[in-house]
């Protein structure tokens, strides 16, 4: 009898320590953070030169309880303009990150979506793939499979109109292709300026 007992005792305590130790070898869960993004900064550049027309976003508490700060979009009538966008993490000053680089590194997990009152540009026309992916956006740049990134675009301006102009950028790993829309993977950044054309 005590035999039986010291033998039950003794495979309980293997078993428990074997549990116990499968569970500390297994891999924590991997992670996929949304990137921290303070400072977006529109600049659209005249086609052939000219003065480039600039709108910022600043969060700068990042998620904190103070609202963002945002500037107008104003641009000429009937121009063409090249759009880049810049996004930096500067929660801490000391040491400003630039998310731009990081997006264009992991360009194959990313994708920036736009949508803009009907109206403001005559190329691309329409309002944007938000809504739609198959909706034109004019991109000017592309990851290794040839899908569009975002960060440079092209615009160009219709008869003055005044109105709103979003972008959307979306983290995809593993779920970017040719139709992964507005709605698919996590929002890093979602921002819509007033913009005026005159």
């Amino acid at each position: 009898m005590k035999w039986t007992s010291y033998a039950v005792c003794t495979l309980l305590a293997c078993t428990s320590f074997l549990f116990v130790a499968c569970e500390d070898d297994d891999p924590p869960p991997a992670e996929n953070e949304e990137e921290v993004i303070t400072n977006v900064t529109l600049t659209f550049t005249p086609e052939g030169g000219g003065t480039p027309v600039t709108a910022t976003w600043v969060d700068a508490d990042g998620e904190g309880s103070n609202q963002p700060v945002l500037t107008e979009i104003e641009l000429a009538a009937n121009t063409t303009y090249l759009l880049d966008i810049d996004l930096l993490n500067a929660i801490d000053p000391d040491d400003i990150e630039s998310i731009t680089e990081e997006i264009r590194e992991e360009a194959d997990e990313h994708m920036l979506f736009f949508g803009w009152t009907d109206g403001l540009f005559t190329e691309p026309a329409g309002d944007g793939n938000i809504d739609s992916r198959a909706d034109a956006v004019t991109y000017e740049d592309e990851d290794a499979d040839g899908l569009p990134l975002g960060l440079e675009t092209s615009w160009t301006t219709g008869d003055a109109a005044q109105g709103t102009f979003q972008i959307i950028l979306k983290h995809q790993p593993d779920e970017k292709s040719e139709t992964s829309t507005s709605q698919t993977g996590e929002t890093d950044v979602d921002i819509e300026w007033d913009i005026i054309i005159q």
